[in-house]
């Protein structure tokens, strides 16, 4: 589903988040019969997220770990939608990079340790990582200003490449993050191909696009009378691999043919 929506858009900036927050508390709003946000935006958009009429849900991290429903199958409250696990793709990541990277044995992890779905995703490339024989350095990010500092330790520890962790900061500062990565002479991959858009190196993750889409489903189901409570949490069917040749052209890197022909789109 694109970002308009029946009842107006999807809020995924905090600015975004503030103005729908104000709009639903203002005196004589008309109550939405749905809303449709991001699952790490849930804490910061209402004191008591469970307390909506309706709330869809549609993005990274795993509801059920975060205590917003009590199963997968029979969600039990008002937030119902798709989950992308992205969290399960910790280990493919890591193979994707050794893939580039043959003698990959030191990799940086972007992420910000007090957001929702990170410190799942760092407990699960932790795993993966030790399974590979790969050394993780963690970058602590809690806001942009943490991000220049974060690159300068991972130069001064000789990261060889980076995994950014999906969060608010790491999707609203992606421009700066791949630009940072680059000047640092740093191969990353990211989770969602608007990364590789913006000069990143590499994706690999849930297909946004066909998640938000498949979210359309679930607003009309409920605006017909449906529970949330009754509608089960969907996984992701479509994942996508996208590579930027320019990146690893600045980079240094060249791509092994047979990763560029995997590859569900390389951006020129």
């Amino acid at each position: 589903m694109d970002r308009p929506t029946a009842e107006g858009e999807v809020p995924w900036s905090d600015r975004e988040l503030d103005r729908a927050k104000s709009e639903r508390r203002r005196p004589g709003a008309r109550s939405a019969d749905s809303w449709l946000c991001p699952l790490f935006s849930i804490p910061e958009y209402d004191d008591d997220p469970r307390g909506l009429g309706l709330l869809d849900m549609a993005t990274a991290g795993d509801p059920v770990d975060q205590g917003f429903v009590a199963s997968l199958a029979r969600p039990g409250g008002n937030i119902t939608g798709l989950s992308s696990l992205t969290t399960d793709l910790a280990g493919k990541r890591l193979e994707l990079l050794k893939e580039i990277i043959p003698k990959l044995s030191r990799v940086a992890v972007l992420w910000h340790p007090d957001a929702i779905g990170p410190p799942l995703s760092w407990k699960e490339i932790q795993l993966a990582a030790r399974e590979q024989g790969l050394r993780l350095q963690a970058l602590e990010v809690r806001g942009p200003e943490d991000l220049d500092g974060a690159f300068r330790a991972a130069s001064r520890e000789r990261a060889q490449a980076l995994v950014a962790l999906r969060s608010p900061i790491v999707v609203f500062e992606r421009t700066r993050i791949t630009e940072l990565a680059t000047k640092n002479r740093l191969p990353a991959i990211y989770d969602d191909r608007v990364f590789v858009e913006t000069d990143g190196l590499m994706s690999y993750g849930t297909n946004q696009a066909d998640l938000h889409r498949r979210a359309a489903t679930y607003v009309d189901k409920i605006l017909k009378g449906a529970k949330p409570a009754d509608l089960p949490v969907e996984q992701p069917t479509k994942f996508e691999l996208v590579i930027n040749p320019k990146t690893a052209k600045a980079l240094g890197l060249t791509i092994p043919p047979s990763l560029l022909l995997r590859a569900d789109q390389v951006i020129e």
